[in-house]
């Protein structure tokens, strides 16, 4: 046997021997993944993956993006609360969507999401859909956030009563400084109110606010847009004013606008100028029929018009794109087409940054190649850690290898309610520190590199992009506090 060939056979059988003190580990509690804790990180076989766990552990993340209410308005008796306001809270949402594509029926469904609903009975009409859906990641989020929070390692008819008793007890005054900032380590949040254009927060320096633009031109939205501002909107000029109003309002508060009318249609919106539909906005006006074509090119006209204003105003444009939330209704024919709009979005106007949310999942190829071939283009991770959590850390590792690391933001929980942010954190720092350390392993990165990645991609994009520190300064003053 040649030199060579002993080295070989050497070396083999010393990498057999790791994978097999991997393999041991992984059984006694090392790697293996078991939901990891929010306190520290799971055990790792190698002090490479040491070091990049303690980091990202230890490294507070910023929220690019949730649809969380005030502290105040969870714990008011007259807020605007709309959930049954028991551990369900937890579950609802995104998980909900999922009990129902595994088939809960439509009736057991409102009956668990209902208000005085005994635990126990709602515990008997999750029990057959729960082995179905715990292992998903809106399930794992939810399970993480329930032992987190309530010390419930498992979900069950015998614990059912407890997580109850937890929820009752976690959701009292300070509870949101305690899921996001002491447990979750979240430095602050970004908001997208979903009952108002802007949403004027007693918490504006942690929950800081998007402005959402979707009405300005989607449809548009005539009465929830134009009667704050007190504007008689009787042509195209008019409605400009109203957009203007908002921007002059509050664009110095905001920390960017916000579009999710993907859901509705793709992206593409073309630069039509106003000549070409102010008749058609008349018409819309006096409740005449428009059609597709017509509202397509009014609709468009708003969109660049908006774009402008927060341009002008230096705010990044964040659109939804790819995955729907919900259940039967997702037209992936569609969607396909999302990162090449974008393009489009990107070229036609140079001086805007947009932030393409949700990797555009499943079409998270295309839109690597978007944001490495556009300076405009941001890229944000928000919801897809529970989207498709192994498809997100291949996005973050082909992401970092591909494109520019200054454009991109790691974590945003798209959650309704505060609790599941923190089960959907822990699966984001798990999933980022899993990407750096494959990429270290494979020979991709040095540990040097991968180390200081980490601040940048947890929340120093974040802050330079969305000029936090700013927004901090003018937000501590806000008027309306």
């Amino acid at each position: 046997m040649s030199a060579d060939n002993r080295l070989s056979r050497r070396s083999s059988l010393k990498a057999m021997g790791l994978m097999g003190a991997a393999a041991v580990s992984a059984a006694a509690g090392g790697s293996t993944y078991a939901m990891p804790s929010a306190a520290e990180p799971p055990k790792q076989p190698t002090d490479l993956r040491r070091q990049i766990f303690a980091k990202v552990w230890n490294t507070p993340l910023i929220d690019t993006h949730e649809h969380i209410d005030d502290e105040q308005d969870r714990l008011s008796a007259d807020g605007k609360f709309a959930g049954p306001d028991d551990w369900t809270v937890v579950l609802s949402g995104y998980l909900a969507s999922d009990l129902l594509s595994a088939g809960m029926p439509t009736d057991a469904h409102q009956k668990f999401f209902s208000k005085g609903v005994a635990p126990a009975e709602k515990w008997r009409l999750l029990a057959p859909h729960w082995p179905a859906v715990k292992n998903t990641a809106y399930g794992q989020a939810v399970r993480i956030s329930i032992r987190e929070l309530y010390g419930v390692e498992e979900l069950s008819a015998a614990t059912v009563e407890k997580v109850q008793q937890g929820y009752e007890t976690t959701r009292r005054p300070g509870f949101y400084h305690r899921v996001l900032q002491e447990l979750g380590r979240i430095e602050s949040c970004q908001v997208n109110c979903l009952r108002t254009p802007f949403h004027r927060s007693k918490m504006p320096t942690f929950l800081m606010q998007d402005i959402s633009i979707v009405g300005m031109f989607a449809g548009p939205n005539l009465s929830r847009f134009g009667e704050p501002t007190g504007i008689k909107v009787s042509a195209l000029d008019d409605w400009h004013k109203v957009i203007d109003w908002w921007f002059d309002q509050y664009a110095r508060y905001a920390v960017a606008v916000k579009s999710q009318d993907a859901y509705r249609r793709d992206i593409d919106y073309q630069q039509v100028p106003a000549e070409k539909v102010a008749a058609v906005f008349r018409r819309k006006l006096n409740d005449e029929p428009i059609g597709p074509d017509d509202q397509k090119a009014l609709e468009d006209h708003l969109f660049w018009y908006a774009v402008r204003k927060a341009t002008e105003h230096g705010l990044p444009v964040k659109l939804h794109t790819g995955y729907y939330a919900g259940q039967n209704r997702m037209p992936l024919a569609r969607l396909i087409n999302n990162p090449g709009s974008a393009c489009e979005l990107c070229r036609a106007s140079p001086d805007t940054r947009f932030v393409f949310m949700h990797i555009c999942y499943p079409y998270y190829e295309e839109l690597l190649a978007v944001a490495k071939q556009y300076t405009n283009a941001y890229v944000d991770m928000c919801w897809a850690w529970i989207i498709n959590p192994v498809a997100a850390k291949d996005f973050l590792k082909k992401y970092l290898v591909t494109a520019p690391a200054n454009k991109i933001f790691t974590f945003g929980g798209d959650y309704l309610f505060v609790e599941p942010v923190l089960g959907h954190a822990v699966i984001a720092r798990h999933g980022i520190a899993l990407a750096l350390s494959e990429l270290v392993e494979e020979g991709w990165l040095t540990l040097a590199d991968a180390m200081q990645l980490v601040d940048p991609i947890m929340h120093g994009n974040a802050r330079r992009v969305f000029q936090l520190e700013e927004k901090h300064r003018t937000l501590s003053a806000a008027p309306w506090l």
